[in-house]
């Protein structure tokens, strides 16, 4: 790779933290732009209408109907002189009808149970909807992080590329002078040219990381904010791992959503043997007609007539239509059972495994601090131990590569630790923007 585009791309990715962007900038833009979000909140909406369109079902309806024909009851036909037949019509008559009939429904049972489930409906699209959301907040947070260790990943193989490169100068000065072997040139060498394939990996890893911001945003990913030096990691509160089991088995959206499912599941078995009972309207009608005459066979007439009564049915068989729909729906509320227990396992597995990793990350970062330190104390070592003749070059280079790992290992527990506290509140349903103002915090 050509070094001043490689330039050019590590200046882009590395801008001053004043004109990057923070992850609840990104996250404030993703609820705008975000297609996974944008379809929740259109199902949402669309879901809102069920509670109307079941109220339909109970409330009064009304029609209106209206006629008009022209009607020729008789006609003659007569041979004339020429050969042509002479038609007469008799008793021609105009008739004009309009009525209006309306229908209360006064006992639907089933129309009753939709309207529940509908109701049922519109909680459940809101868990939907918040869970949607809370996916959204952890997958920009993980794409931004990744793209965050890369880069680091990224200034760390510079910096090793950098004293490898120092290494192998020296190396290649030594054995002109006779000091050195062409082993230690040729192991500097060879370390050399594995951290340039590396650092164009890298790039190339941001890169794809960049597009997994993009897809969500919908544009070219910004300049990201990095994390703060030594950032501070809060443990979960409170430290307690059945606390937050809990709390997830009671709180957790999917939960929620499945729970919902199985409230459903139930009115669905209701309202299909709701179909067995009668169903009782009141209904009413008013209509008039008005017949004219075209001739005197064929008077001219009135009528006006109003009705109003009560209406009962009910089916006696169907044929099994009815039973099979029961059937159906009963196996439908078994699944609907499964899923929700499926749920509270995987829920509360989520919570476990979130905290567990919350916990033992922080441990890890401190162990990987001292790591950091211990690693450079021995590349130090290596270096002097070098000088006075009792270490070698590769054993410097080993050492480096030690204290490069250690940090990128470092970076990427913190990162890890992060990540995790907000799929540790997104399983227990708790995730909100506060906690992404806790990150921004944490970041330069």
């Amino acid at each position: 790779m050509n070094k001043s585009l490689l330039a050019v791309l590590i200046g882009t990715l590395f801008a001053t933290s004043a004109a990057a962007d923070d992850l609840l900038q990104l996250y404030r833009e993703a609820r705008q732009k975000d297609p996974a979000l944008a379809s929740a909140k259109a199902a949402w909406q669309a879901t809102q209408e069920k509670i109307p369109q079941a109220q339909a079902g109970l409330s009064p309806s009304v029609s209106v109907a209206g006629s008009a024909t022209y009607s020729i009851p008789d006609s003659t036909s007569q041979p004339t002189l020429s050969g042509f037949a002479k038609t007469t019509q008799v008793n021609s008559n105009i008739a004009l009808n309009a009525s209006v009939s309306a229908s209360q429904p006064l006992y639907r049972r089933q129309n009753s149970i939709v309207l529940d489930q509908a109701r049922v409906q519109v909680a459940q699209s809101t868990y939907v909807l918040q869970s949607v959301d809370q996916d959204l907040a952890v997958r920009l947070a993980q794409a931004y992080f990744d793209v965050l260790l890369a880069q680091d990943t990224l200034t760390l193989v510079g910096a090793q590329k950098a004293a490898t490169g120092e290494s192998l100068a020296q190396a290649r000065r030594n054995f002109e002078v006779g000091t050195a072997t062409i082993t230690d040139t040729n192991e500097a060498q060879a370390r050399y040219d594995q951290i340039v394939a590396q650092e164009i990996a890298t790039l190339n890893d941001i890169e794809i990381k960049r597009r997994a911001i993009e897809v969500i945003i919908g544009r070219t990913a910004p300049p990201l904010k990095p994390l703060a030096d030594n950032p501070r990691l809060e443990t979960p509160a409170p430290d307690n791992l059945e606390a937050w089991s809990s709390r997830a088995g009671e709180r957790n959206l999917s939960i929620l959503v499945a729970n919902a499912s199985l409230d459903l599941a139930n009115l669905e078995v209701d309202r299909n043997r709701a179909a067995r009972e009668p169903v009782v309207d009141l209904t009413g009608s008013f209509g008039r007609g008005e017949g004219f005459g075209l001739s005197t066979a064929y008077p001219s007439n009135s009528l006006r007539q109003g009705i109003i009564g009560i209406q009962v049915s009910m089916p006696l068989f169907t044929g099994g239509l009815i039973e099979s729909r029961v059937r159906e729906a009963l196996a439908n509320q078994d699944k609907a059972r499964q899923d929700l227990e499926s749920a509270k396992r995987s829920a509360a597995q989520s919570a476990r495994t979130s905290f567990l990793n919350v916990s033992n990350g922080i441990a890890q970062v401190k162990a990987l601090e001292q790591a950091v330190v211990s690693a450079e104390v021995a590349l130090s070592s290596s270096k002097l131990g070098m000088e006075v003749g009792v270490r070698t070059n590769v054993d410097v280079l080993n050492s480096q590569q030690q204290v490069f790992s250690a940090r990128r290992d470092l970076a990427s527990a913190r990162y890890a630790v992060i990540t995790n506290t907000l799929r540790l509140k997104a399983a227990a349903g708790a995730l909100t923007d506060a906690d992404l103002e806790a990150v921004n915090r944490v970041l330069q």
